[in-house]
């Protein structure tokens, strides 16, 4: 018997915030970034080590509800080895989907999973966080 598929989320979704890839602390780095949500409170820092608009290193740290740290432990794993081009793209479609637009979810892959949090306006917020700071890390590194 096969799981409904949003139970296969709910389990991938607990999976990472559970076992979280990617948390710690990168040295060196390009740029480190913390991020908040005042509202409840979830708090990520996001390290990156950006060469060559590549991205060759990220880590996690961060405490909040486990949508937001799901969402920044997936993000890690999704982000991994990408261009800098490339993830400005993933972040773009992973914003859209959270708004509620349209997106080709085969180009999301396991971030799929979050597509339900949109459900929920109050958690968008928690499963943005960690994007855009990522965003802000990025920007900080290509300043530089």
């Amino acid at each position: 018997m096969s799981l409904p598929l949003d139970e296969l989320y709910r389990d991938l979704i607990l999976d990472h915030y559970k076992a979280p890839r990617n948390r710690g602390e990168l040295e060196p780095r390009s740029a480190r970034v913390e991020g908040n949500n005042p509202l409840c409170g979830d708090e990520i820092q996001v390290d990156v080590l950006a060469e060559h608009g590549k991205l060759e290193a990220i880590a996690f740290k961060g405490r909040g509800c486990s949508i937001s740290q799901a969402s920044a432990s997936m993000m890690t794993e999704a982000v991994k080895n990408l261009g800098v081009d490339e993830i400005q793209q993933l972040i773009a479609t992973f914003k859209a989907m959270m708004h509620g637009e349209t997106v080709d979810t085969e180009e999301l892959g396991d971030l799929e999973a979050l597509e339900g949090v949109q459900k929920f306006p109050v958690r968008i917020k928690c499963a943005l966080l960690a994007w855009t700071t990522l965003e802000q890390a990025l920007r900080e590194t290509a300043a530089r």
